[in-house]
């Protein structure tokens, strides 16, 4: 057995047996100061983990806003952001080329509308990832941790919901349409996580779960309900202060109260509020319509919205599917760059297109491509970030980082940076453990304009 303290020579069992025995005079003052203070042990070394965590102010930044684009399964980059027009068929796949607007850029045939506006964006063709497993992957991509039994990290929109809060009776934090299983709270209270709709936009009879009154209920009778409803909640609160199942609960209700009780707040999910030309210009589809909403929300005062779209785990059939699949994403996305830069939201608002990994060099027997986590691409635009930048570069078979590897870590931190969040911050784990928000994360300043 060993102790170490910084600045001393390590003390052993064998050197000074008594040393881990007999108490100092310090360790008798701090137990009588507990007692005195009506402290326990475990609330004072509570108190010395919340002294020593690594604090810093969280202020807005440039950007206000994060749309998270996620593609569960895991997009092909040869397919997509990254192809490779010049390397043999049995590595370059099935599709041609879209020349972009940016000199010397190309992508996707089957992204031919992210082509024409690929000034606006800033792509990152060297994500260097380490899991080639879906829920690890997507764990690492959401948190910026690697998958630990030992704890569950919170995902970037519970971080951003703890650190701002809500804005305009808005949830600081909605998922479209509904919550993933790696975009919960992890150790930070519930009461920071997503707003699931419950219903797809791009769907008939879409109706927001929970956001309208009950049959029956007129306003006058729901305001009544709420005031009583206060009462008992503060009766409660006072016998149990410290239940944090309360307390989140009573921010749950009241987020929603403030919801049902504010017309501009219900309007923001009401997609019909929309006129044909601006759905037609995402596309009057599950993709278009999902991202049409994303941009309503963020209008309307939401701070982090999650919006997942199709299935991308194409270990077979890769040419069908992304012909299926793709154009839509093109045009759903491509069209909510291009309306939020002419709404003046673009620069306030970080649009950030993600999957959980790449895949496989060569085409494999089935006509797919299998799980790849080491190099795939990702997509950003706005807030600050530079545009019209492919950042790093696979090599010529897109099957290893060529220039400018970047971690996951990197890239969240970065976004974190961008929305006035040090991801070095400590937030505090149960057990009084403070843990950074990002373990190891910089910022990859040669993104920022």
């Amino acid at each position: 057995m060993t102790l170490s303290q910084p600045g001393k020579d390590v003390v052993t069992w064998a050197d000074d047996p008594a040393h881990f025995s007999r108490p100092s005079r310090r360790d008798f003052i701090r137990v009588g100061v507990c007692g005195a203070l009506g402290l326990t042990l475990g609330d004072l070394l509570k108190l010395e983990a919340r002294s020593e965590q690594k604090f810093y102010e969280s202020k807005e930044g440039q950007a206000k806003a994060i749309i998270h684009v996620d593609l569960p399964g895991g997009m092909a980059h040869q397919e997509s952001l990254d192809p490779k027009p010049e390397a043999p068929l049995e590595y370059r796949g099935p599709f041609g080329v879209a020349k972009t607007n940016v000199k010397g850029v190309v992508l996707n045939e089957n992204f031919s509308q992210l082509a024409k506006i690929t000034d606006k964006l800033t792509i990152v063709r060297s994500i260097a990832g380490k899991e080639a497993d879906h829920g690890r992957a997507s764990y690492a991509m959401y948190t910026g941790y690697r998958k630990s039994p030992a704890i569950e990290h919170p995902a970037m929109g519970a971080v951003v919901s703890h650190e701002f809060g809500s804005k305009h009776n808005m949830p600081p934090y909605v998922a479209v349409p509904n919550a993933t299983e790696y975009g919960g709270t992890g150790y930070l209270a519930s009461q920071f996580g997503p707003f699931g709709i419950g219903s797809d936009p791009g769907r008939s009879g879409y109706q927001v779960r929970d956001l309208m009154l009950p049959a029956g209920v007129d306003d006058q009778r729901f305001t009544k309900r709420q005031k009583i409803r206060d009462v008992v909640d503060d009766h409660f609160r006072k016998l149990a202060s410290k239940a944090e199942a309360l307390g989140a609960m009573d921010e749950f209700y009241h987020r929603a109260y403030a919801m049902i009780s504010s017309p501009a707040a219900r309007d923001a999910f009401d997609i019909n509020k929309e006129d044909g030309k601006t759905k037609s210009l995402y596309g009057d589809n599950e993709a278009g319509m999902r991202m049409l909403l994303a941009r309503r929300l963020v209008e309307a005062g939401v701070r982090f919205v999650t919006v997942t779209y199709g299935g991308w785990d194409h270990h077979a059939g890769i040419e069908n599917a992304m012909r299926r699949q793709a154009p839509t994403l093109d045009m759903a996305l491509a069209g909510l760059i291009r309306d939020l830069d002419q709404r003046g939201m673009l620069d306030s608002t970080i649009v950030m297109l993600t999957s959980e990994f790449g895949r496989t060099p060569k085409i494999n027997a089935t006509a797919g491509r299998d799980h790849y986590p080491r190099v795939y691409s990702m997509l950003m635009a706005g807030g600050g970030l530079k545009k019209g930048l492919v950042y790093g570069s696979s090599n010529s078979t897109a099957s290893e980082p060529e220039e400018n590897p970047v971690r996951i870590e990197d890239v969240l931190s970065t976004v974190y940076h961008q929305v006035g969040i040090n991801s070095d911050k400590e937030l505090m784990a149960p057990g009084a453990r403070p843990i950074e928000i990002i373990d190891g994360g910089e910022v990859v300043k040669d993104l920022l304009a």
